[in-house]
């Protein structure tokens, strides 16, 4: 069973909080170990993240220029996704983690 660590997603939020990130590849696990929310807006902006349809962050708020470390591990098994956006797209959204097949 190779483990791979591996950007999971990591770029611009959409402003629609559904989008999805990520989706675990058939035939594998995935374990999100980090996410990190960066917000190089000069005002504060919200993030909204969920893990298969189930909230983990529902609107919370980043300061301006300032970022948001969540350390978790979180197992997402084969086709589940990891969906979100933010009140802004000045808001960049980075996901590490490791892919299990």
């Amino acid at each position: 069973m190779p483990v791979v660590s591996k950007v999971l997603f990591r770029g611009a939020a959409t402003t629609n909080t559904g989008t999805t990130l990520y989706t675990t590849p058939s035939g594998s696990t995935a374990v999100i170990t980090n996410i990190v929310v960066e917000n190089s807006a000069a005002t504060s902006s919200t993030f909204t993240l969920s893990l298969n349809s189930v909230p983990i962050a529902t609107a919370v708020s980043v300061a301006a220029n300032s970022i948001v470390v969540i350390d978790m591990k979180q197992v997402l098994p084969a086709s589940q996704t990891i969906t979100g956006g933010a009140s802004t797209t000045a808001v960049d959204i980075h996901i590490s983690g490791v892919e299990i097949s």
